[in-house]
């Protein structure tokens, strides 16, 4: 299994904007070979701005590199830049990549 993680700096006084933005957009995921699922995280609040992360988890990393030269990918981040966004972050999202090395879940006996 593979989770590809981007955190996100977010301008405090454009949380809700941010919010709205990636709760409207079209994710182009589903269907996608590996594809397990996506989650968007708010974490703490801090003086300058907001942490944000979303992840995916995929069935492998040759899952995802796969998706990432996909049409879905460039459908997903066609409007990536666009200059309506300009503040909203503060600096460009912070991709981070980890292999699991060990799942643990509720139905797992001790």
């Amino acid at each position: 299994m593979f989770i590809a993680m981007n955190r996100f700096r977010v301008n405090p006084e454009r949380v809700e904007e941010f919010e709205k933005l990636w709760l409207e957009r079209e994710t182009h995921l589903q269907g996608l070979p590996g594809f397990v699922e996506f989650h968007m995280l708010r974490g703490p609040a801090e003086e300058d701005h907001v942490l944000y992360a979303s992840h995916t988890i995929w069935r492998s990393r040759a899952d995802f590199e796969a998706w990432t030269h996909s049409e879905a990918f460039r459908a997903a981040h066609a409007n990536a830049g666009q200059s309506r966004r300009e503040g909203l972050y503060l600096g460009p999202p912070k991709f981070e990549g980890f292999e699991v090395i060990q799942t643990i879940s509720e139905t797992d006996h001790a």
